[in-house]
């Protein structure tokens, strides 16, 4: 049974959740499933915005069908040409034989990568100005490379001032029924997933995306559309301005997360007792997570949220312990930037770890690492205590800006 909701003159969404899944690009873990979205404009002609993930087909046929009501397909927009937006496309092609597709240049070329129908004799390449006319709805395309893709578009209705944001505006999750942003707690339930979606999926791009914050603010946009979870009718801000905080890695709060690797729990133990120190000092919302633990991706999304961070690893195989290892090989892949950072390290006979945790960070564009950088050796003694406590003095004065 069908599943659509119209979100705007002539303009239905046909989106579907996968609850099943529970790793997004079998990377990323997402507990609450996943959503898709994608959009049907009907007009003198009719045009889908974007596909789905395979996984998800059957709810999309039974909702195209019963928008379409009996009509043809004209037109297929393919804003961004990743496989979970775009499995359908094959089939689509073989059910509609007049179907034109509308895209990038770059988006046909991945096209051909994917597929094995003739795309080329029913393509229509756009580049950054032009439009589509639909009747009443014009569309008009506005380029947007690297967020997160190449090829990436995204789609300004002119009539309405829908704005299709391909996966720009996202969030992990799937959706029950309130589709629109300002129909839940969304600051509540949906603001750290819309980070970490941003900060694992786009999050290395934050010139890219600044530049389309700069194009969508030009524009009169009175809804956006993304490819992922809510859709925002109202208080953009909520939205856009923490886009534009991500894309400067900017942080969103003024305190201290603190990750560590830990073996046997020593540096855990000294992770804690910073935590402690930083508290008694005044630091509010401090953050201890371990990095063996903690999905990965939520770790970044800190590291995007917190302005101080703190690394503490223990040396294993004269490398840095596994979690912390991939933390920081990851943060690396993510623009990581812009942090002021502790590092706390422990070696038992050969602490390889704290050389090496530095030479990452210190590879990193503007982040500055304080002093004193913590050795422990095998255990937290009292001197380590003292250690820690100068620097969490230090973490805690740069908090305050002092």
């Amino acid at each position: 049974m069908h599943n659509v909701r119209k979100v705007a003159d002539d303009i239905w969404w046909l989106g579907a959740s996968d609850r099943r899944i529970e790793l997004f690009e079998n990377t990323h873990r997402v507990p609450e499933g996943m959503s898709y979205n994608n959009y049907l404009v009907l007009d003198e002609k009719t045009c889908l915005l974007d596909g789905v993930d395979e996984a998800v087909t059957t709810q999309f046929w039974e909702n195209l069908d019963f928008a379409l009501g009996g009509r043809d397909l004209d037109y297929m927009v393919v804003d961004h040409m990743e496989p979970d937006h775009c499995a359908v496309i094959p089939d689509l092609v073989r059910r509609y034989p007049q179907l034109r597709l509308v895209g990038t240049a770059q988006a046909f070329k991945l096209m051909g990568q994917f597929f094995d129908f003739d795309a080329e004799s029913r393509a229509i390449k756009v580049k950054e100005g032009d439009t589509l006319d639909l009747g009443r709805h014009t569309l008009q395309f506005v380029c947007a490379p690297m967020v997160h893709w190449p090829e990436v578009m995204v789609a300004y209705d002119q009539l309405t001032g829908t704005l299709f944001s391909a996966d720009a505006f996202g969030a992990f999750g799937a959706m029950s029924g309130c589709i629109f942003a300002d129909e839940v707690e969304w600051e509540r339930d949906w603001a750290d997933e819309a980070r970490r979606y941003y900060a694992n999926i786009v999050g290395k791009y934050g010139m890219q995306t600044t530049a389309l914050l700069k194009k969508a603010s030009k524009l009169d946009v009175r809804l956006i559309c993304p490819l992922h979870a809510h859709l925002w009718r109202r208080d953009f801000d909520q939205i856009l301005g923490r886009y534009a905080k991500w894309a400067s890695y900017e942080p969103e709060l003024r305190s201290v997360a603190i990750f560590y690797g830990s073996v046997y729990g020593h540096t855990a133990n000294a992770a804690d007792i910073l935590s402690r120190q930083l508290a008694e000092l005044g630091v509010r919302d401090v953050r201890v997570y371990d990095s063996s633990k903690t999905d990965v991706s939520e770790l970044i999304s800190r590291a995007f949220q917190y302005s101080h961070l703190v690394f503490a690893s223990s040396t294993y195989n004269m490398e840095i312990f596994d979690g912390m290892r991939d933390l920081l090989l990851d943060l690396g892949n993510h623009g990581f930037s812009k942090r002021t950072v502790g590092v706390i390290y422990n070696g038992s006979w050969a602490p390889a770890a704290g050389k090496l945790m530095l030479a990452q960070l210190e590879a990193a564009k503007d982040v500055e690492v304080l002093e004193p950088v913590v050795h422990l050796v095998s255990s937290v003694k009292e001197e380590t205590v003292g250690e820690l406590d100068a620097l969490a003095h230090a973490l805690a004065a740069s908090v305050r800006g002092e």
